[in-house]
């Protein structure tokens, strides 16, 4: 005979063994939980992460690129940023540049730019000069401005901005409303342009 307040042996160990898998089972769910928990606030604070700083720093920067065994550029800079960790990379250049493009048919005689400022989207194949741009072609007429682009992919350099033009012989050109120019400046295309540049004087034909 049974007592009332006691059960057999074997149904206390079902009863435990019960007991036991649901916590186990209510430990594993929690666990699950706290991981994905875990996961996704991991994934929050990722993208809340600030990526756009510069990922690399050259100092006095001395870059010749070269193509064919060719120099093709030359460029100068105090300062140089990269910033490789957002989606676009870019290089920045705050403190200045000179740069030197060399034409095959005057390879002796290459085009000069100066500018303050400079972003360099290699990925897009898309550069710009921002801060008194001024451009020296090798037929030594000078381009002055404030910004300009380089589509390089399509070898055009464009600005909206007023283009003042000055041949060797001192005669200037204005290009009130910007200019569009093959990016060796052996070609370009002037915006409601005014003064008394010499066209003869010029290496191509340009259009107004």
């Amino acid at each position: 005979m049974v007592p009332k307040n006691c059960l057999p042996i074997e149904m206390k160990l079902n009863f435990t063994r019960t007991i036991l898998k649901n916590i186990v089972a209510f430990i594993g769910l929690a666990i699950f939980f706290v991981l994905t928990s875990c996961e996704e606030d991991l994934a929050k604070s990722k993208k809340n992460v600030n990526k756009n700083f510069a990922s690399r720093i050259i100092y006095n920067a001395d870059i010749t690129k070269r193509d064919s065994g060719k120099v093709k550029v030359r460029f100068k800079a105090p300062l140089l940023e990269e910033y490789e960790f957002i989606d676009t990379p870019y290089v920045e250049v705050r403190k200045g540049l000179y740069l030197e493009f060399y034409d095959s048919k005057k390879p002796k005689t290459p085009g000069k730019l100066w500018a303050k400022y400079a972003k360099i989207i290699e990925k897009k194949q898309f550069y710009e000069a921002k801060g008194h741009v001024k451009v020296i072609n090798n037929e030594g007429q000078t381009f002055v401005m404030e910004s300009i682009y380089w589509d390089k992919k399509n070898k055009r350099m464009y600005t909206k901005d007023t283009v003042f033009i000055t041949d060797k012989d001192g005669s200037i050109f204005v290009a009130a409303n910007g200019m569009n120019a093959k990016d060796d400046f052996t070609e370009y295309i002037f915006y409601n342009n005014s003064g008394d540049f010499n066209v003869k004087k010029m290496p191509t034909n340009p259009k107004n």
